[in-house]
């Protein structure tokens, strides 16, 4: 299926190269960080955190306001976004799953178009061992690489290359380093003539916090930090702590961020450049009586995240849009941005008109989920689910029933359950039919969590990881195929 559909793209780009040469297509330059939470930026209304780099690229882009997660944690997120598909359609809902060989991603079809393609930074999509080497074969259509599997030690962060196989060291804090690395290869290819897919993986703000610079931690003090009111104040001195250092990341990561798209601009690459920032997930710090350093749950602090687009036309203005968005929508769109057709296998939405200034119905909603919870979340929140985001209400079911209904306009912090509520029935009611409308889309009936491990063949220890191995101890985990592909 993917070779067939490989050379299928490789034909049309070939065959377009023997006619009248067309305008260059634009380069692409993904930027996805860890664990940064929608709220969490400057320009997001965040009171404490210091992103003047990522305020000033608002300025530039498109701002989705109510962009989600698919699914909230690492691995998931990561191969919706590769292959534009849902968590359900692929099996990929746990961390530390293997993404196969089978599945169409994001960097062969931009290769197969003629791009140049290129991966910098974390990748947590491979399954091998989070240390372990990626061969080329593994890399999902990647050619050059600098990359590692997972790790969050910031500072002199290990990773591989195309050279070898041997293990080699990030010197310094990793933004500053990885962010270095996308320069250099900018440099290199702004003078080809192939347009670039480069793809930097930043796994800041992610804990642990404390590991941050220390003159960024400094740009911040326990006595300043204003915390949300739907943080229980038990935990106060706690979160503030932890924020500390999160907000260090923030800010020394948008300096990273600063310094490369100041590359760009450089060698006058803006104007034909689509530039993403995005979150792979938030962090709920300590929000509903959560514990710190948590995600997978559907409240807007581990769903909601940032997503900014930049694109070439120069008569777009900077604006915000309340239009939910998730992951496979936002592989949807930027292939069609640049040009490119949508594989048949990706499911997203392709709002590329909404970003060139169009019209978007007021209906429009972002579905997401958690397939079968993992990691030490608090019983009270650690169940599967399914949710929509709409510009208006967030909505969510587990598999008893309704559990949670948020009029996000009214309570941004989502601190009034309405779920029962009866001024709301008529809205809850419609919210459902949206919902069963979504996953009916995607063939997902919503089961229990053991359901799905069974279907996809995954052997899951006590509190439901898949063991991350270290070195092949363990049997390497890949879902069950069964003519998957659609």
């Amino acid at each position: 299926m993917k070779l067939y559909v490989l050379f299928f793209f490789s034909a049309i780009f070939f065959a377009s190269c023997s006619g009248v040469k067309k305008e260059t297509p634009p380069n692409v330059l993904f930027i996805l960080v860890d664990q940064w939470r929608g709220s969490a930026l400057g320009y997001a209304g965040d009171p404490n955190v210091k992103t003047p780099h990522l305020d000033a690229f608002a300025n530039e882009a498109v701002n989705f306001s109510n962009a989600v997660s698919v699914c909230p944690v690492c691995t998931p997120f990561r191969a919706a976004l590769m292959t534009g598909r849902y968590p359900t359609s692929t099996g990929m809902f746990l961390n530390d799953a293997y993404l196969p060989e089978e599945e169409l991603c994001l960097a062969e079809v931009f290769k197969a178009n003629g791009y140049n393609t290129g991966y910098i930074g974390k990748w947590h999509l491979d399954g091998h061992g989070r240390h372990d080497y990626t061969p080329a074969e593994r890399r999902q259509g990647f050619d050059f690489w600098m990359a590692l599997e997972c790790s969050h030690e910031y500072n002199n962060m290990r990773y591989y290359d195309n050279e070898s196989s041997e293990m080699k060291i990030w010197e310094g804090y990793s933004p500053f380093a990885l962010s270095k690395a996308s320069q250099d290869y900018i440099d290199k290819q702004r003078d080809s003539d192939q347009p670039f897919f480069l793809f930097l993986s930043l796994a800041t703000p992610h804990f642990p916090h404390a590991s941050a610079p220390e003159e960024y931690k400094a740009v911040y003090s326990l006595d300043k930090i204003q915390l949300n009111p739907n943080v229980p104040e038990e935990v106060h001195d706690l979160v503030k702590t932890e924020l500390i250092g999160y907000y260090a990341h923030c800010t020394a990561t948008d300096k990273a961020i600063g310094d490369l798209l100041n590359k760009l601009k450089v060698h006058n690459l803006m104007e034909n450049t689509i530039v993403v920032f995005t979150s792979d997930h938030g962090e709920v710090m300590g929000a509903q009586g959560i514990r710190v350093k948590q995600k997978q749950v559907p409240f807007i602090e581990a769903a909601g995240v940032p997503f900014l687009i930049h694109t070439p036309e120069n008569s777009i203005p900077a604006r915000k849009i309340e239009m939910p968005i998730n992951t496979p929508d936002i592989s949807t769109t930027i292939l069609s941005l640049a040009g490119i057709e949508v594989p048949e296998s990706f499911e997203g939405e392709d709002f590329s008109n909404v970003v060139k200034g169009g019209k978007y119905d007021s209906t429009q909603v972002a579905l997401y989920m958690s397939v079968s919870p993992f990691a030490s979340i608090q019983a009270e929140f650690k169940r599967a689910y399914r949710a929509i985001k709409t510009d208006h209400y967030s909505y969510v079911k587990d598999n008893n029933g309704p559990w949670l209904l948020f009029n996000d306009l009214k309570d941004p912090f989502q601190m009034n359950n309405l779920i029962g509520n009866t001024t709301y029935a008529t809205i809850q009611k419609e919210l459902e039919m949206q919902l069963t409308n979504e996953l009916e889309s995607i063939e997902d009936d919503f089961r229990p969590a053991q359901y799905y491990l069974e279907e996809w063949g995954y052997k899951v220890v006590e509190n439901g990881h898949i063991p991350y191995k270290m070195h092949d101890q363990e049997e390497v985990q890949s879902p069950i195929r069964k003519n998957k592909m659609k």
